[in-house]
């Protein structure tokens, strides 16, 4: 009897197959955490990393926050916006604009009708400039903050944490996590930056402060 190729392929996979399991080796988890800044510190690293994704920044007290909003949904004409069903209805009092509510029944195409999206955030990284969404009731789903061109997006300076070890130690792992690292951009073999191909074109974040 002929043995063909396919019948030796075969049969190494059933030796293999036959063979015990290697144990799987131990994998550390001993991650660096815990390491803190001032806020004030917080506050700068965190701003001069957006700002170098060219992002738009607004540090405010958190009780300017509804005029902080409104003043750059003015300032990039945005008439028609989205937010999430648990968004603070407060943080939108001083826009004269409509509001839209998001649900799940909205097709996610009909997104590119808003003008712009406001959302709050879970965590945010200074040391890389990325912000954490993770679908929380004040954050939506993912297509609400991915298509409309304009997200403002607001980051309290208590959820602002060093690293990426300390802002994942935050995170619920079953829940959907979005980074963001400034507005969406991709560049060509040329390397020309072009803005807006699979995200928001804006990213505007409001960082509320105690002072």
């Amino acid at each position: 009897m002929t043995t063909t190729a396919r019948d030796t392929v075969l049969g190494r996979i059933r030796d293999a197959l036959a063979l015990a399991p290697a144990p799987a080796p131990a994998v550390p988890r001993a991650y660096r955490t815990g390491r803190t800044l001032p806020d004030a510190e917080r506050l700068a690293l965190l701003t001069h990393r957006l700002l170098d994704y060219k992002a738009r920044v607004h540090p405010c007290t958190r009780d300017r926050t509804a005029e902080v909003i409104a003043e750059v949904l003015r300032e990039h004409g945005a008439r028609r916006v989205g937010v999430p069903a648990g968004l603070d209805e407060r943080w939108l009092g001083a826009y004269d604009g409509e509001v839209r509510p998001d649900s799940a029944d909205i097709p996610a195409p009909s997104l590119g009708e808003l003008d712009g999206v406001v959302t709050s955030s879970a965590v945010s990284c200074a040391e890389t400039g990325t912000i954490f969404l993770d679908g929380s009731p004040d954050q939506g789903r993912r297509a609400l903050s991915l298509v409309p061109d304009l997200h403002v997006c607001v980051v309290d300076l208590s959820t602002v944490v060093v690293g990426v070890p300390e802002a994942v130690a935050r995170l619920v792992p079953e829940r959907p996590t979005t980074l963001i690292s400034g507005p969406s951009a991709t560049s060509d073999i040329e390397l020309e930056r072009v803005e807006g191909v699979h995200g928001p074109r804006t990213l505007a974040v409001v960082i509320r402060t105690d002072a």
